[in-house]
């Protein structure tokens, strides 16, 4: 396990503490923030294509060094001018293992909301969270949350123009989410509309979901969960896409050097996501979760054995003498093929097991990819007070050296969380 910096963040710390107790007193009619700082250690692998670079040509490519930071986070809310007003903003200090510190502020929310006629509207930056699954949404068509991070993160909405109008056992909400991005963004940067409609159909809830990308066209989804008992429920998540962003290897042949990357940021055809699961809890705070889903934008098989085959051709170059710093600037080239989708095969399969015992939650899970056998465990223990919650984990990855997630740069990570809420 990579070694901890042994985070210099206490000065940000501090000055975050001071900041929040000279704040003026508060116009809004809720204001509240918290302190938040973590560590992670990061153990970088010792295979895959970017270890495989290092090895011929060291320091071609930056490696994701172990970390610590400090977060001010500060949220507020008014009426006024028959309007509400929210604003949630953060300050970070960041300092990673053998680099320089720095800081950055960010606005994660800012928005003015109202009502007008059977319609409620909202106008600004703001987190719109869609669909029922825990390990993977295919119908999150406005935030487009990573999920599954190993440290939790507040998030940053998306600009959006907002419309709702909610019944008494149904709604709709219509987005307009990244108005004035160009046609050129891609991913959750993308402009778009999107809708949602949703209704109550006694102990299950049902969701439609339409979007138009300016790039990626049409889809449309569908959502459902059914609360089947008080320790059970099971949900499911449907979506099908006209296109999507991708990443895809231009090279000539597996076995040729390219003067630059040869991936290629393009628009593929349709494709299909699908999402099945349930979690089971009983009376003492036990729950299980599993979830299996197929997502069509991930690589194939077939994708992933060209890439390993490439992989190994360049490997053959480096060994007969072709020169080292081109052979490793391909090689590290090479992992931008795990940005090609969310997921990184087709078929995924996931459990969690967790456990809450009075200040106590503890939990463990696994993600597991049947084409290849890899798999990826993760397992945390938090204990949370009234204003004070400290946490930790570890993740790693295992299953046959061929995997796909085993030659991912970072193989191993570790950290600790501590959470204060000052009001």
């Amino acid at each position: 396990m990579a070694r901890l910096d042994p985070l210099s963040c206490h000065a940000a710390v501090l000055s975050a503490v001071l900041a929040a107790a000279v704040l003026p007193p508060a116009t809004a009619s809720e204001f509240s923030a918290s302190l938040r700082s973590h560590g992670l250690a990061r153990q970088t692998a010792i295979t895959g294509p970017l270890a495989q670079a290092h090895a011929l040509y060291g320091g071609i490519a930056a490696d994701q060094p172990s970390e610590g930071a400090a977060q001010l986070q500060m949220q507020g809310s008014t009426q006024w001018a028959g309007l509400q007003w929210h604003a949630d903003v953060l300050a970070q200090a960041q300092r990673p293992e053998g680099g320089p510190g720095h800081t950055q502020a960010a606005v994660l929310e800012a928005y003015a909301a109202g009502q007008a006629g059977a319609w409620q509207w909202t106008a600004g930056r703001k987190v719109v969270g869609w669909d029922v699954g825990y390990g993977f949404r295919p119908n999150d068509l406005v935030q487009q949350e990573q999920r599954r991070t190993l440290v939790s993160q507040p998030l940053q909405g998306r600009p959006v123009l907002m419309a709702e109008q909610f019944g008494a056992e149904s709604a709709w909400s219509l987005v307009a989410v990244n108005p004035t991005t160009g046609r050129d963004a891609t991913g959750a940067g993308e402009g778009a509309l999107a809708a949602r409609w949703y209704q109550r159909l006694g102990s299950a809830d049902a969701y439609a979901f339409a979007r138009w990308g300016r790039r990626t066209q049409g889809s449309v989804g569908a959502a459902w969960s059914w609360v089947a008992s008080d320790a059970l429920e099971l949900h499911a998540s449907l979506r099908h896409l006209a296109r999507f962003d991708t990443w895809q290897d231009a090279s000539a042949s597996a076995g040729a050097l390219a003067n630059a990357s040869p991936w290629r940021a393009l628009t593929a055809g349709a494709a299909q996501q699908l999402l099945l699961g349930g979690t089971w809890t009983n009376a003492e705070q036990v729950s299980v979760l599993l979830e299996a889903w197929h997502d069509g934008t991930a690589p194939s098989r077939g994708q992933w054995k060209r890439w390993a085959d490439r992989n190994a051709a360049l490997q053959h170059l480096g060994a007969v003498g072709a020169p080292a710093v081109a052979v490793a600037s391909n090689l590290a080239w090479q992992t931008q093929a795990f940005s090609a989708s969310p997921s990184l095969h087709r078929r995924n399969l996931f459990a969690r097991l967790a456990w809450t015992t009075g200040p106590w939650e503890s939990a463990l899970d696994l993600l597991y990819h049947p084409t290849d056998d890899g798999r990826l465990y993760t397992a945390s223990l938090a204990w949370k007070g009234d204003r004070l919650r400290l946490e930790g984990g570890l993740r790693t990855s295992a299953g046959p050296g061929t995997a796909v997630v085993r030659q991912l740069p970072v193989q191993r990570q570790a950290f600790v969380q501590a959470v204060w809420v000052l009001n």
